[in-house]
């Protein structure tokens, strides 16, 4: 009887499916290969140019000093060369031209930091979130550092007739250091911004998620296998909540794309 019952059931079970089966018109639909639609998803790494860039800005203040320097010696601290001077900069005051320069500069820094946003908001929608968060406060170095360069040259600039008082060219010399200094510290940002970025376009990685699914794969450990998007003790909560969302953001936009991708290629399949 309990056997009779059992085959019963397993009928009404198959039944029921080939009736889902039957009544979905998806699954009537031509099948898409899994070849065809990891082609169609798969994107092409698209590296960053924002390592020339920095080592373009990076000349370009090294020559910015470099004149300073030059004019300093030869038309600030000395009248040996005034009339030269005087020619070659068209009557304009040397101190003119070097703060004209050094306000030049920071509208450099600031369109580079805003080329630099620009390009790493478009990493981030395209899953790489690690680089991104390592790269954040990185790219805003240098426009920090000239900024408060440029607040300190105010306070060189504005009392300087009490400092060569004091001193000669006391202004001059401060001036100078503040210049320099400022140069040394944007170096050592841009070198290593231009290394992080170097070393990602040279690794061409996927997205984290991507990566991460890899490394989940091949790991034999149970215990290997982690993710950095839970919440543990001693992580901050914040930085957890920073992850989750923008792994979301970019999950949906994923999904996005792949339902885009197979409603073409069942259109393009049923119009073949």
């Amino acid at each position: 009887m309990d056997s009779k019952r059992l085959s019963a059931h397993a009928s009404n079970a198959s039944t029921d499916f080939t009736q889902s089966v039957e009544d979905d018109p998806l699954i009537d639909g031509p099948l898409i290969s899994q070849d065809a639609l990891q082609s169609a998803i798969k994107r092409e790494f698209q590296g960053l140019p924002t390592n020339w860039i920095a080592g373009i800005l990076t000349v370009v203040h090294v020559a910015y000093v470099s004149v300073c320097v030059v004019l300093a010696v030869l038309c600030w601290l000395t009248d040996d060369h005034s009339k030269e001077c005087k020619a070659a900069l068209n009557g304009v005051d040397t101190q003119t031209v070097v703060l004209l320069g050094k306000v030049g500069m920071w509208l450099l820094m600031f369109m580079f930091e805003r080329c630099v946003q620009h390009h790493h908001s478009a990493v981030r929608r395209r899953g790489y979130l690690q680089f991104y968060r390592t790269t954040r406060n990185l790219k805003r170095l240098p426009l920090l550092i000239h900024s408060a360069g440029n607040a300190a040259v105010l306070v060189v600039i504005a009392p300087s007739s009490l400092l060569d008082e004091k001193v000669k060219n006391l202004s001059v010399y401060l001036l100078l250091v503040i210049i320099c200094v400022e140069l040394l510290v944007t170096l050592i940002c841009l070198l290593v911004y231009t290394v992080h970025v170097s070393r990602f376009n040279a690794q061409r990685p996927g997205p984290d998620i991507s990566e991460e699914e890899r490394s989940h794969a091949y790991s034999t450990n149970a215990s290997d296998m982690h993710t950095e998007t839970g919440f543990r003790d001693g992580s901050c909560l914040d930085e957890v909540v920073e992850k989750q969302a923008d792994l979301i953001e970019y999950l949906k936009q994923h999904n996005t794309l792949l339902s885009k991708r197979i409603l073409a290629l069942t259109s393009q399949q049923i119009r073949d």
